[in-house]
């Protein structure tokens, strides 16, 4: 069953609530999403990454995942 946009970003506002957060992507698997958070500033990539596919449920768990691609860039707010 393939995803929209605003699916995805229900998902990940789920878990960060005060997020900026873009995503871009109409084919329903593959997506980018840019996600700047203040709970990110003591994090490094690795966990802020982490902690973003995490708040997508099981979406992109093995091949019969939802969303079987994200490119996600993450950060805190400058």
């Amino acid at each position: 069953m393939a995803m929209q946009a605003h699916e995805v970003e229900e998902l990940i506002r789920a878990s960060f609530p005060n997020a900026k957060i873009t995503i871009a992507g109409d084919d329903g698997v593959h997506f980018s999403a840019m996600v700047v958070d203040e709970s990110f500033r003591d994090m490094n990539r690795v966990q802020q990454q982490r902690a973003v596919f995490a708040a997508l449920k099981g979406k992109m768990d093995g091949p019969n995942g939802e969303l079987h691609a994200l490119a996600l860039t993450t950060k805190a707010p400058e």
